[in-house]
């Protein structure tokens, strides 16, 4: 009479998959104003802390609601003007984080495509 496996036995057989290590999880978060998703690193992260204060969370890991920006300047003007950013925080922005919001936007580029040219053409030239 052939032995029948137990459910330990049955368990502890390992599968081998060929196809290779498995690919590291890359989160990803939308844009409060265009809504395009993309890796949660290539946006900026506005918080409202639990005091009631915006900032700006560089970061990404500040404690509070937050909701994330692209780094175009036209959704952070539309952001700013609109109350897009203020419904997503459940917050009513004040002048004063409009103005700080509008300082951190004015570094920013347009488009995406030249930020990336600006990046390029600071690597020097073979």
């Amino acid at each position: 009479m052939p032995q029948q496996e137990t459910l330990g036995e049955q368990t502890s057989r390992k599968k081998t998959s060929r196809r290779g290590p498995r690919p590291k999880h890359i989160p990803r978060r939308m844009c409060a104003v265009c809504r395009e998703s993309d890796a949660k690193r290539e946006l900026t992260r506005i918080v409202r802390t639990p005091e009631g204060t915006v900032e700006i969370d560089l970061t990404g890991k500040r404690n509070g609601r937050g909701a994330y920006l692209c780094d175009r300047r036209t959704c952070w003007e539309r952001a700013i003007t609109t109350p897009i950013l203020g419904r997503a925080l459940n917050v009513e922005l004040s002048d004063d984080i409009r103005n700080a919001l509008r300082e951190f936007a004015a570094g920013l580029s347009d488009t995406p495509t030249e930020a990336a040219q600006a990046v390029n053409s600071e690597e020097p030239t073979p």
